[in-house]
């Protein structure tokens, strides 16, 4: 059996150690290890753990940012609530991937503020996805898909708001289900926001 490229051993190796033990406890040293490579060999792709857990977002979670600037450009030919759908489904399975991961930040304040540097510098961050959505949202806005006197920023912030707290709350829950499937949860919160911008 041919081995995986070692960048792709890299990433796959830090999705699944800043899965189980989260970001603060991953070191970069135990990531090349499960990788099986060296530590220098890691450094040769990724600058830093910062760098490497953006790289695990874009490439092994799934994409929110991609769907937003598609729909920004272009809505497509689908409703504005089909779009929000799809829109809630991808960020509740986003949050849920990566609340585990960025959990244990909360516990180690200093860490907390590098890797939120760390972000700007990437130009990154959590408020990049409300800040896509709103944009989805005024595009539509332009085209008389929504109300005039909505507030995408508002409503964006409802929307992926409502899939953190899924991913938050089933999370810390002892049975870790949530009562609906998540193509329930995303129509459900989609046709209700919807009813509060048409």
């Amino acid at each position: 059996m041919e081995q995986k490229p070692t960048r792709v051993r890299i990433v796959d190796a830090a999705r699944d150690l800043m899965g189980s033990v989260g970001l603060a406890r991953t070191t970069t040293k135990e990531i090349a290890k499960a990788a099986g490579c060296s530590e220098a060999a890691l450094y040769k792709y990724f600058t830093s753990k910062e760098e490497l857990f953006l790289a695990v977002l874009g490439e092994r979670l799934p994409q929110l940012g991609g769907l937003l600037g598609t729909l920004v450009a272009d809505p497509g030919g689908r409703t504005v609530e089909e779009n929000l759908t799809e829109i809630a489904r991808r960020a509740a399975l986003f949050y849920e991937q990566t609340f585990p991961v960025l959990a244990s930040l909360y516990a180690e304040p200093q860490l907390k503020q590098r890797h939120e540097e760390a972000m700007r510098t990437y130009g990154s961050g959590p408020h990049k996805p409300v800040e896509g959505l709103a944009a989805y949202l005024r595009a539509e806005q332009r085209h008389g898909r929504i109300a005039a006197d909505a507030d995408p920023l508002a409503a964006a912030s409802l929307l992926l708001g409502a899939c953190v707290q899924r991913a938050f709350v089933w999370e810390a829950s002892p049975d870790r289900r949530p009562p609906d499937s998540l193509d329930d949860f995303a129509r459900s919160i989609a046709r209700t926001l919807i009813r509060g911008i048409s």
